[in-house]
């Protein structure tokens, strides 16, 4: 009765709810919303859901296509020719810019003409059920039209091809004749004289341009680095790699150094010679992006000049993963992992170097547990996502890191997010939320699962409390995912190297490998994107009396024998398996991995 009221009062709510994407709660709440709109054109459920609730755009609006029969175009941008591209690009653009505008807001593409009906045009919008497509069609003269609904990245994709986003900064830069020229001879910096020649020259549009061309390359961080007393780098990390991006000449490195401090907060321009920390924040493609910036001194080659490096870390919101199936994990470390965070209290810890993606693992997670009923704290320093149902506690200079752990107790929390246990006391008041009732995460600088028990050991925590405060120690990696447009089979395996792996050759034999090639799409590297493997210790019985019976030190290849026995596969291992299912080569696999 109660299914039949919900169909009745709204068909794509019923659908969603059938299929277990979202839940009675969210749909009463998105049903309330709809019930009360005003104004002359109210939104869907679907679009509700997607820009009230934050529910992936792809994964309600694809039900919503199958529950109105609306046809799906997929877009193979491996076999996309030039022509097609400019076919696409002349139906965009050929008809004045307020309908290209009107195409753009409303993310529809003209995708052609029925070849079989005459006339006929095929439009794909990314909301089959947008209200404006009709009137979109009308403006291009079509008596008939055909709505297809496109994937939201997809579209993005195909957009950029065919019109590519303009760098605003970059065409200021291009178009200018003025040379960015700031120098001094002097022993000390004229700061007057300094500032007079940044604001005239062009080296706030090269920052801005670098800020802006990091986000849409997909770079994780921009370094700039002085070379010599008037020359500096620009490099991008992308895909864990750094390249150079542009070398500016001419230019004193503190007057480029000046321009980044005054466009961050937290920063002392005047400061040349100790570590800052600051933050910028922009508004890039319609989105609101944080970069985080930091500051060392460094030695340069001139006396005369006070050298410092700076490197910007891009936080985009849109990267962060709120779908734990979408982080990589597969067989015994997916099952751990989740059981693990099913459990109403203990800790959750993931190991791995800085850039391995840990803190994106954990915000998936908090994302599985979190919810209205429960109190959610997280002490991060310094934050790097907004996690929304979280209370992010605010570190500063009146509640640095130490105090927030010792206060969080205070707060009544269920679950806790502590950031890094870097030291005694926070691995302690950690592991005393784990065993008092709390589901704790937390991050560790190790090489692997077993050794990251070693160093709490270390640190001066008990076994016994390690042994029961822990439900899963997670170490990762990331590795680079080999270029879809050019990638190529491995005709002939180097046997020899998987006997030395212990691999079995002839399972090896029947599978299709892959290696790097490169091309303009991957810029020659051969690899685009990147995934994770992962190491997943789960603290079963067996391995709690291990740690609980070790003497004066923890026998991590006990523990590391017994682990494999119970399923875990190796860092190594993981990523073999990846190169099994085609995601990256073995090349790949033994630089980012160390042996067995």
């Amino acid at each position: 009765m109660v299914d039949t009221q919900i169909e009745m009062t709204d068909k794509i709510g019923y659908l969603l709810l059938k299929k277990g994407i979202i839940d009675l709660k969210i749909l009463d709440k998105a049903l309330n919303v709809k019930n009360h709109e005003s104004g002359k054109v109210k939104r869907n459920l679907a679009q509700i859901l997607v820009s009230d609730f934050n529910f992936d755009h792809d994964t309600i609006f694809r039900e919503v296509s199958l529950l109105y029969a609306f046809a799906e175009i997929r877009v193979n941008f491996n076999s996309l020719s030039e022509e097609r591209i400019e076919e696409i690009k002349e139906l965009m653009t050929g008809h004045g810019e307020e309908l290209k505008e009107l195409l753009l807001e409303h993310q529809v593409i003209p995708y052609g003409y029925d070849k079989k009906v005459k006339d006929k045009l095929l439009l794909a919008a990314t909301d089959p059920t947008d209200r404006s497509l009709t009137k979109i069609a009308y403006a291009f003269n079509s008596k008939r039209f055909e709505i297809f609904y496109i994937e939201k990245k997809s579209y993005e994709k195909l957009i950029e091809l065919i019109i590519p986003r303009e760098n605003q900064y970059l065409q200021i830069l291009e178009e200018s004749a003025e040379e960015i020229d700031v120098e001094n001879d002097e022993a000390s910096i004229d700061e007057e004289e300094l500032d007079a020649e940044i604001n005239k020259s062009a080296l706030i549009n090269l920052i801005e341009a670098a800020l802006v061309e990091g986000v849409r390359k997909g770079v994780s961080d921009i370094h700039i680095v002085p070379v010599s007393a008037k020359k500096t780098d620009i490099l991008f990390r992308v895909d864990g790699k750094l390249s150079h991006w542009i070398t500016q000449e001419n230019t004193l490195p503190e007057a480029v150094m000046a321009v980044v401090k005054d466009r961050a907060r937290g920063l002392d321009r005047f400061e040349r010679e100790g570590a800052q920390d600051g933050f910028i924040q922009r508004k890039i493609d319609n989105h609101i992006i944080r970069f985080r910036v930091s500051v060392l001194p460094m030695v340069g080659t001139e006396l005369k000049n006070k050298f410092e490096t700076i490197v910007i870390r891009i936080l985009d919101d849109r990267k962060v993963i709120k779908d734990l199936s979408k982080l990589g994990l597969t067989g015994y470390a997916k099952d751990a992992f989740s059981k693990a965070i099913s459990q109403p209290q203990g800790m959750v810890i993931l190991t791995g170097p800085t850039g391995s993606g840990k803190s994106t693992t954990l915000v998936a997670a908090l994302y599985q547990v979190i919810n209205p009923s429960v109190n959610v704290l997280t002490v991060e320093d310094p934050v790097e996502y907004v996690i929304d149902g979280a209370r992010q506690l605010k570190i500063g200079h009146r509640m640095n890191f130490e105090q927030a752990i010792r206060a969080i107790l205070r707060h009544d929390p269920d679950i806790v997010l502590v950031g890094e246990m870097r030291d005694k006391e926070t691995a302690e008041t950690a592991i005393k939320l784990a065993n008092t009732g709390h589901l704790t995460f937390s991050t560790l600088h190790t090489n692997d699962a077993p050794s990251a028990v070693a160093r709490l050991y270390k640190m001066g925590i008990e076994p016994f409390l390690i042994s029961y405060a822990i439900n899963i120690i997670v170490a990762q990696r990331l590795i680079r995912r080999l270029c879809p447009s050019c990638k190529k089979k491995v005709e002939k395996l180097d046997e020899g190297l998987l006997r030395s792996l212990n691999q079995n050759v002839e399972e090896w034999k029947s599978l299709e490998i892959y290696e790097s090639v490169g091309c303009d799409v991957c810029h020659g590297t051969g690899y685009k994107g990147r995934l994770a493997i992962h190491e997943a210790l789960y603290f079963t019985k067996r391995i709690r009396q291990l740690i609980v019976s070790a003497g004066s030190e923890i026998d991590e290849e006990q523990i590391r024998e017994q682990s494999r026995l119970d399923g875990t596969l190796s860092l190594r291992e993981s990523g073999l398996e990846k190169v099994k299912q085609g995601f990256t080569s073995i090349t790949e696999v033994l630089t980012a991995t160390m042996e067995d």
